[in-house]
């Protein structure tokens, strides 16, 4: 899991959430809950208190993981504690399907979010 999202980019900065520090291999937790299922949680680091793109960012995560984890899982995606002034709020957006499914139907934030999850060439 920590393989998959090492690479996307952070919205605003050429480098990676990785180099960002934004996420660590220690920020994923992968929990059997089933069989042959999974809860993946994973938790971000913003680079500041008050960071913008936070909801970005989550969202970035959700869709990337979505998209290559080759086993049934539950992902949950939360900032880390105590990390971000508002996190409690984002927490919620990015945790809840239909926001998430609204937020993707925008162009414009589905085109950002694409560049920053598309793996480099």
């Amino acid at each position: 899991v920590a393989d998959i999202i090492r690479t996307i980019r952070d919205p605003e900065k050429p480098n990676t959430l990785e180099e960002l520090e934004v996420v660590t291999e220690n920020c994923v937790e992968v929990q059997e809950i089933g069989e042959d299922e999974y809860l993946v949680v994973i938790r971000f680091t913003p680079t500041v208190p008050h960071c913008s793109l936070a909801t970005l960012i989550g969202l970035c995560l959700r869709i990337k993981l979505q998209r290559c984890l080759p086993f049934r899982h539950k992902l949950e995606i939360y900032i880390s504690e105590g990390t971000h002034s508002t996190e409690e709020d984002i927490n919620k957006q990015i945790n809840d399907k239909e926001r998430v499914a609204a937020a993707m139907e925008n162009p414009n934030l589905r085109e950002i979010v694409e560049q920053c999850v598309t793996e480099p060439d």
